[in-house]
């Protein structure tokens, strides 16, 4: 049972750090020159990233990812939403986990949101968590084997890219993305 509460508390923790605008956090002008620096180094290590933005409804770039965990883990990121090639709004991406798990780890990551369906539950909903709502792929090297720009189906491709750190794994589950303000 000590567990479990170990758990709740851990994660209630790292929501409301979500929650929380640092006054040490990123500037726009910092967060639009990081974000523009992530896509660029994926389109230039993915050429499939590249042709899916050309699809994309919009494009939610999330250029560094800090996450953590001994047993307990979690992560925080910010980034922002570009859309008709413009910054339209900004975001955080707080995660939260449990399990067999140790070290430390930074990575970016960039979802392409291609219906409508998937641009509407982020801007309308209070917060997209990750495997509610629309349907997201995480797309590693043998997704993108089966993907072309003509096989495109789901809500939202992820693309994880620029790991660093000691981590055994690295997924989007217990991921929740909000809208901050800047």
């Amino acid at each position: 049972m000590a567990i479990v509460q170990k758990f709740f508390l851990t994660l209630a923790v790292i929501i409301s750090l979500g929650s929380i605008n640092p006054a040490n956090a990123a500037t726009s002008q910092d967060l639009d020159k990081d974000s523009k620096q992530a896509l660029q180094k994926l389109y230039e290590t993915n050429s499939l990233a590249k042709k899916i933005s050309q699809s994309a409804k919009a494009i939610l770039i999330f250029p560094n990812i800090v996450k953590a965990g001994l047993i307990f883990g979690g992560g925080y990121g910010e980034g922002e939403l570009i859309k008709g090639g413009a910054v339209e709004n900004y975001y955080n991406s707080v995660t939260g986990s449990w399990g067999l798990q140790a070290g430390a780890q930074s990575y970016g990551y960039v979802m392409f949101l291609m219906t409508d369906k998937a641009l509407d539950y982020l801007d309308k909903s209070r917060g997209w968590e990750i495997g509610v709502g629309p349907t997201v792929v995480v797309v590693d090297a043998g997704v993108a084997k089966n993907i072309s720009t003509t096989t495109l189906k789901e809500d939202a491709y992820a693309f994880i890219f620029d790991q660093q750190g000691l981590m055994a794994g690295i997924s989007l589950e217990g991921t929740k993305i909000s809208k901050i303000k800047r």
